[in-house]
């Protein structure tokens, strides 16, 4: 008997100064049970920072994930269909961000854990050429901080200022600091 996903639902509050963007979401959250509290959380905070005003009419969405090969974890369609924004977790390898590049006129992945230097390293020669592309990693320790943040109903704060990240529900909160890897500075 195959096992189900657990539901996870999130009132999550964005406050981007750098955008400037602030806006409140109801979320509902799938975790697949292959998959970690740790990703989940990535998943939550990606959606948090690729949001834009545009999001009340649904266009960012998290997609089937683990469960379809050939989705991201979360994209961004137009009103006609159009993939704008394709958006990855994890460490992915060269041909899924290759093809991901031609489907969508915009690709993000947030590399997260431990061994993300030894995989970056060599990831990084292979991207030159997809133009659409940009890498951040998510410091491990970091991570695993959001991922004690987790819980089957969430109400977090996302405060964005300065490229730092603050993540908090009502007793705790997380800095975290994403790195850009691609484009290069």
């Amino acid at each position: 008997m195959a096992l189900k996903s657990t539901i996870y639902k999130a009132a999550v509050a964005v406050a981007d100064m750098d955008r400037p963007l602030y806006a409140d979401h109801s979320l509902t959250l799938a975790l697949h049970p292959s998959e970690t509290e740790e990703r989940l959380m990535v998943r939550l905070l990606a959606f948090a920072l690729q949001a834009d005003a545009g999001d009340a009419a649904d266009n960012l969405q998290f997609t089937r994930g683990l469960s379809d090969s050939d989705e991201p974890a979360l994209w961004q369609r137009d009103l006609d269909g159009r993939l704008r924004h394709w958006i990855e977790i994890g460490q992915t390898d060269e041909r899924r961000l290759t093809k991901a590049c031609g489907r969508a006129d915009q690709v993000t992945l947030y590399a997260y854990g431990q061994s993300v230097p030894v995989w970056w390293s060599a990831l990084q020669g292979k991207i030159t050429r997809l133009r659409n592309l940009r890498v951040w990693q998510l410091p491990a320790a970091q991570t695993q901080d959001l991922a004690r943040l987790a819980a089957r109903s969430m109400q977090l704060q996302v405060t964005v200022q300065d490229g730092h990240v603050w993540v908090g529900d009502a007793g705790s909160s997380v800095e975290i600091a994403p790195v850009r890897l691609w484009p290069a500075d």
